[in-house]
């Protein structure tokens, strides 16, 4: 028993000895749609751009935690409207994803970075966004549509929090990196509809 606290111990001192902090700015490109629409449905990927700070905790070589604080734009497009009529629905988030990441080396300077783990995210502005015939309208996705606005009858109000796994890989040059990602939300948009956030990125940073 005593030799393995002696183990344990020198392990943590070895760890902390070794941890370090660094810090980066990023920006990227997202393709989001949603999962869980019903038959007959017609939803398309709708571009938007996340950008944000983070920060990297080393523990050895290896491993490290990346939490961020992101502002991302999500959402999706709806088809199959006619010819000159479009409809989005456009939340944007406040994101706070948190990865364990490991770190291959594979030249001088240069490496892999791979990551997973949970994301938090709260919509701090959202709208459905409608255009047919020369006539446009926006309407809060937030507030519960009884009585008609624009092209829209009837909707719910939409959810803010959000939540969902996150993966992803960077490529790093020196203190550049290029990342590729996903995200899979694990909550409902809404509590009538299935809808669930999905989302891919790719993106490019600078560490401090």
């Amino acid at each position: 028993m005593k030799r393995t606290l002696i183990l344990a111990a020198f392990a943590l001192v070895s760890v902390v000895s070794f941890s370090q902090v660094s810090w980066n700015a990023k920006v990227g490109m997202n393709i989001s749609n949603f999962m869980g629409t019903e038959e007959g449905e017609d939803l398309n990927a709708k571009i938007g751009f996340n950008v944000g700070v983070g920060m990297e905790y080393q523990f050895t070589e290896l491993f490290s935690l990346q939490p961020s604080l992101m502002f991302s734009m999500k959402g999706a497009k709806l088809g199959d409207l006619g010819e000159d009529a479009k409809a989005s629905i456009n939340p944007m988030y406040i994101q706070l994803p948190v990865l364990a990441a490991a770190r291959v080396a594979i030249a001088e300077n240069q490496a892999f970075v791979f990551k997973a783990g949970p994301y938090f995210a709260y919509a701090v502005s959202g709208k459905y966004k409608m255009s047919a015939g020369g006539v446009s309208a926006s309407v809060d996705m937030f507030k519960e549509i009884t009585d008609g606005d624009g092209f829209i009858a009837e909707m719910p109000a939409a959810k803010r929090f959000d939540c969902g796994l996150a993966i992803g890989v960077d490529y790093e040059i020196n203190r550049i990196f290029v990342g590729l990602g996903g995200e899979i939300g694990l909550t409902k948009l809404y509590s009538e509809a299935k809808y669930k956030n999905l989302n891919f990125t790719i993106g490019v940073g600078y560490k401090f």
